[in-house]
């Protein structure tokens, strides 16, 4: 019997997709997403024209996911074992072994839609398919040319099409990429699947293993849209911000440039008027439009007077405004389109020191905080809900951009959403990678570089879909940056006129780097790749050693909990890593680990200093204390030389798309670990750090503002919880800077010589209130925690109080006299099944509380009529409480 697919095991009932025809707001249009059927290809002897008639019947077709792909549906159907889980993944043949044919799938859809009259029309747009198609409608074929490349959005006017009952039958049949790729361990396999305008990870990288279908499949939109005689398509809203401005205050007016494609499907000449209002303005424009002709059309600009700007995160709001782009004639709309945007402008320029470029927001220079991003789901299965999930994540980590990495796709309209509400800058490679694309000489590819560099096979394919990919996703606020490749540009022929001349017609807006690793992007003073290092590093390295000044890939380890790991681990695989020091790999694990890509970038020797761990359980937990010092370290290190070694640093990676065991702040089933909390609090907006190196603390202000009367207090602590004031001072922080306070190296080494210390920094306001406060632990001096291991336990006392739906607020109170109670995991669990409630989001967690003092945690978790939460706390030296929430 195969195992139920752990997405749908572990997550809430908040992450299910939209399998609805739910009518998209403003625009008349639905999405054919649910009642599909699918039939194996070579089982079906009729041809397109007789599956599409609603004569035909269906008898012996499975459900099928849409959007989605093959595999998704054979996984939905218990036809295969869920690949996430131990190494089910071997059990599922390959396309590689089987042949194209048997991931080959007719996909077949019975929907309504009245043939329409005076003049209406109807319109099938298929957002993505993966690799090509034939498409059929009611016994006719639908598209004449062909179909094909994973990134193309195709419409097709179908109103001639449709039956004159209103009952519809719509059948495609889909291919797999061709060639499919060789899955022999190397980065994009042979690399072959490179030959396609198509994902490459699907062949299988050192972060996941192959996708036996390649993700064959109608894997995004498809939707019905009806208009009148004329069609708007593809608006276009541009935002100019001049000058240097604040998010506080009345803004100056900022510039609003519309334009859209106007398509006349009648026989006859067309007069009408193109216009949509925002804020009370009202900006129109007369057009005529000849018959069967399509023109360009660009409104006259607005000043938008006292704009409510857009921001990312940590610097200001996010507003968004919402308006209706319509085309009239004789008085009735043929057409609207619904538009959300933000104002806001991006711009870029050449830091002379750093020798790297920066980026400004609305004129204010934003210092990057990034994340590389694979993909939601490794199978394509996305929704608003786990989009929205995983980009708050992003955002709770105090990051403000994130890289859609080369060898995945450009994502949903979902995921930009997300982006635009949260605040979150992105950067967006084009589909090719130094791996596949021939950067480098690598065996492990069938072809040489030469060769791999004129990849794609069809760069005409790969032109025509990158514009279709501009169209889509232009009007998000988000979306600040272009690149051509990750660690590769492309062929001349695919880059001049993406550069020259696609990229300037169709936005103009933002910079486009040629490569993700680019001389423009950051110059490369070292040598070598020009990003990485990947694995564990002492936290020092982040500090003192310099790396190139904008860094586009650099990361370390990422190993969930127990908890985490349970989920996709057999129970007898559930074993210790052993330290094997001085040979490669410098760890020897269980054979499932290694297949989810945990060998070579595993803890090395890091979890030593904490004592050998016991079993899974202390491993697991040892490796959390690992996490939170990795990731607060580098962001730290990063940020303590801000604008003079370093303009900007993105983080490979923050999330994996499968259950592997490397570079995650939280886990595939949207648990975090300790490197999100770790990462969000060295990367707050204001914050007081200390150098490990040096032991000196600084202040980093992040924002636009100057702060005055600010009261630095550092303190610290032996493992006894006894106190000690170091000192406490007034600073002052001029906007995005960093300023050194002092060192308390002299004091740290004293007082942890034997067991280690604690260091507490606080940063109080004029009111005495706490904006921000850092926990550190240092080992003693022989680089042993070994203090940590004589703790005392501390009798916290816990109170949990619900203030909403969906919402508790947890205090921890640790009493005077007793130890530091160190590093506490708290969680929501189900009552009934003692599994965490997920997703959930604490603003903050793996939290120490010294004694006299008090922390509180707010969460915000899906509540539900039918489950009963209970808080879990759980610490070093703090046992584990379970209170029910009332």
């Amino acid at each position: 019997m195969f195992r139920k697919p752990g997405i749908f095991k572990y997550l809430m009932p908040v992450l299910t997709g939209l399998m609805v025809g739910t009518l998209v707001y403003g625009q008349d249009r639905y999405e054919l997403n649910s009642g599909w059927k699918m039939r194996l290809a070579g089982e079906v002897k009729e041809r397109g024209t007789a599956i599409s008639a609603d004569t035909y019947q269906l008898t012996g077709w499975k459900p099928a996911v849409v959007p989605g792909t093959v595999l998704g549906s054979m996984l939905e159907n218990k036809e295969v074992p869920d690949p996430f889980w131990g190494m089910n993944n071997e059990r599922i043949p390959d396309i590689y072994h089987t042949g194209r044919d048997y991931y080959t799938y007719w996909f077949a859809k019975d929907f309504k839609e009245g043939y329409p009259g005076g003049g209406r029309q109807v319109w099938l747009t298929f957002r993505g398919i993966n690799y090509s198609c034939e498409i059929f409608l009611n016994g006719k074929k639908v598209n004449a040319e062909p179909f094909k490349g994973m990134f193309l959005r195709k419409s097709f006017n179908i109103t001639r099409l449709l039956s004159k009952t209103g009952n519809n039958r719509l059948a495609v049949i889909v291919y797999p990429p061709d060639p499919v790729g060789n899955p022999n361990g190397g980065q994009g396999g042979d690399g072959i699947i490179a030959r396609n305008v198509s994902h490459q990870y699907v062949a299988g990288w050192d972060w996941i293993r192959p996708i036996r279908d390649r993700n064959t499949g109608i894997w995004d939109k498809v939707y019905i849209e009806r208009t009148g005689t004329v069609n708007i398509k593809d608006p276009h809203l541009v935002t100019r911000v001049p000058g240097k401005r604040l998010p506080e205050g009345t803004q100056s007016p900022a510039i609003i440039r519309m334009s859209a494609e106007v398509e006349n499907t009648s026989d006859r000449v067309v007069e009408g008027v193109l216009q949509y209002v925002l804020e009370g303005n009202k900006i129109s424009k007369k057009v005529s439009i000849a018959a069967r002709r399509t023109v360009q059309v660009d409104l006259p600009g607005l000043n938008l007077k006292s704009p409510r700007l857009w921001w990312p995160a940590g610097y200001g709001p996010q507003n968004l405004y919402s308006t209706e782009l319509q085309f009239i004639e004789n008085g009735s709309v043929s057409d609207k389109e619904a538009l959300s945007f933000g104002v806001r402008e991006i711009q870029t320029d050449w830091n002379p020191l750093t020798r790297s470029k920066q980026i400004l927001v609305n004129g204010q220079k934003i210092f990057i905080k990034g994340g590389n991003w694979i993909i939601s789901d490794a199978m394509l299965r996305f929704s608003k809900e786990r989009y929205d999930a995983e980009i708050r994540y992003h955002r709770d980590m105090n990051l403000n951009l994130i890289r859609i990495w080369g060898g995945a796709l450009v994502e949903r309209p979902e995921f930009y959403e997300a982006c635009d509400r949260y605040g979150l800058l992105v950067l967006q490679d084009f589909w090719m990678s130094g791996d596949c694309n021939g950067r480098w000489l690598d065996p492990m590819k069938k072809e040489d570089q030469w060769t791999r560099r004129k990849y794609p096979d069809d760069h005409g394919l790969f032109l025509e879909s990158a514009a279709e990919m501009i169209k889509m996703v232009r009007n998000h606020p988000s979306l600040a940056m272009w690149c051509g490749g990750n660690e590769i540009m492309p062929p001349d022929d695919i880059l001049v006129p993406l550069r020259d001349s696609i990229l300037p017609k169709l936005d103009g807006t933002r910079w486009f780097i040629d490569y993700s690793n680019s001389d423009e992007m950051s110059y490369n003073f070292i040598g070598g790749n020009g990003d990485g290092p990947y694995t564990i590093q002492p936290v020092s390295s982040f500090w003192e050693k310099r790396t190139w000044p904008f860094n586009s890939e650099v990361g370390s380890v990422g190993v969930g909990d127990y908890e985490s790991l349970e989920r996709f681990i057999p129970k007898e695989n559930m074993k210790v890593p052993v330290p094997r020091p001085g040979q490669q790999p410098s760890e020897e694990a269980d054979s499932v680990w290694t297949y989810h890509t945990y060998t070579g970038v595993g803890y090395e020797q890091s979890i030593e200093p904490y004592g050998k761990p016991d079993d899974i359980h202390d491993f697991a937990m040892k490796a959390q204390l690992v996490n939170y010092d990795q990731y607060r370290g580098l962001i730290e290190g990063f940020s303590s030389h801000m604008w003079d070694w370093y303009t900007g640093v993105i983080i490979w990676k923050t999330q994996n798309p499968w259950t592997a065991m490397r570079g995650q702040m939280y886990d595939y089933y949207l648990d975090p670990n300790a490197c999100l909390y770790g990462l969000r609090a060295g990367s707050r907006p204001l914050n007081l750090m200390c150098n490990p190196v040096d032991g000196t603390v600084m202040l980093v202000n992040n924002g636009f503002k100057q702060h005055r009367d600010l009261m630095v207090v550092i303190k610290s602590f032996d493992m006894a919880g006894k106190e000690k004031l170091i000192t406490q001072v007034f600073a002052y922080m001029e906007p995005s800077s960093v300023k050194k306070i002092l060192s308390v190296k002299k004091e740290l080494d004293e007082m942890g010589k034997d067991d280690g210390a604690f260091l507490l920094l606080q940063v109080l306001d004029k009111d005495q209130k706490v904006l921000c406060d850092n926990f550190y632990w240092f080992p003693d001096q022989n680089g042993k925690y070994s203090g940590l291991g004589k703790m005392k336990q501390a009798a916290v006392v816990t109170e949990v109080k619900t203030t909403g739906r969906g919402k508790i607020e947890v205090k921890l109170r640790n009493p005077s006299h007793s130890p530091v109670a160190f590093f506490n995991r708290i969680s929501v669990l189900d009552q009934s099944t003692g599994k965490r409630i997920l997703p959930s989001f604490f603003d903050d967690n793996y939290v120490s509380v010294v004694p006299g003092s008090e922390k509180t945690i707010r969460i915000d978790y899906p509540a539900s009529s039918t489950i009963v939460p209970v808080v879990s706390v759980k610490g070093w030296n703090v046992a584990e409480q379970k209170i029910p929430v009332k």
